[in-house]
């Protein structure tokens, strides 16, 4: 379990996390939404021990991630949107790095390059930006760490490879993981994410199952506008408009529409969702 306790971090004295609590169960793929600017990538390095925080805590399974001890650090992977262009054979560079991971698999390393169609010979500072990132997923999947931050790991990646990600994902994760996916490419994820988390500089706006959210909005693709609806948004062939769920109706979330609506209606979402 991740614990994340009132944090709070700042650039000067520009506030960009304030006030920040949630918990991260293990076994679950968190896909963590938000605005520019509102401390997605500062919270992956909060999480990872890059950065310490400034007020607040966060617990890891009883590790404080700034103290960096080995045993934390060789538990986890944390994957930047940019990645380095290693002067190194893909292969090559996956055996001599992963020896600080104790679970890292080289065989499971040449089986998701073998997902994105990659080879493992070709050196990858000759690799374009999307092989580039292909071979940067398959190694942090390679090492099979208990805690998994990805930021925006479809940027750079083609269609097909944004399906072999996916894949990729579903197969070689831990069950016990908690992985922590910061996107703007939600329609990547969608299918893939749960929980999801829309955060905001000073506060949790949604951390909710996908259960949880059908239960208590729905997802209305229909041709005739609800007076209820918080969010609406025309598209080809009608509306899809979220309202509250009132009688119970199943419905399948888009992901895109839940944000908009959480974004417009904060506090009647967080209402709807509170626990209390």
């Amino acid at each position: 379990m991740i614990r994340i306790g009132n944090i709070y971090y700042s650039y000067g004295v520009k506030p960009c996390l304030e006030k920040i609590s949630l918990n991260l169960e293990e076994g679950k793929i968190y896909g963590l939404l938000g605005e520019n600017g509102v401390g997605k990538t500062t919270l992956l390095t909060l999480l990872c021990g890059l950065k310490q925080v400034q007020a607040g805590s966060i617990d890891v399974d009883g590790w404080t991630p700034y103290d960096r001890e080995p045993d934390f650090l060789a538990s986890q992977f944390y994957l930047p949107d940019e990645v380095a262009p290693i002067e190194a054979k893909a292969e090559d560079f996956a055996k001599s790095r992963g020896s600080f991971w104790p679970e890292f698999s080289l065989g499971v390393f040449n089986e998701i390059m073998n997902i994105f169609e990659m080879d493992v010979q070709q050196k990858m500072n000759n690799m374009s930006a999307g092989q580039l990132k292909k071979t940067w997923i398959s190694f942090a999947l390679a090492c099979r760490t208990k805690y998994l931050y990805l930021d925006e790991p479809t940027n750079g990646l083609d269609i097909p490879s944004k399906a072999q990600f996916r894949k990729a994902i579903m197969s070689f994760t831990r069950e016990d993981s908690t992985i922590v996916i910061s996107t703007h490419q939600v329609k990547d994820l969608e299918n893939l994410i749960d929980p999801i988390i829309i955060l905001d500089n000073r506060d949790v706006l949604l951390n909710a199952s996908i259960e949880e959210i059908t239960s208590k909005l729905y997802f209305d693709y229909g041709t005739v506008l609800n007076p209820d609806s918080l969010y609406s948004e025309q598209v080809p062939g009608g509306f899809i408009q979220v309202y509250p769920n009132a009688d119970g109706v199943e419905s399948k979330v888009n992901v895109e529409a839940l944000f908009n609506t959480v974004h417009k209606h904060k506090d009647i979402i967080k209402g709807i969702f509170s626990h209390e």
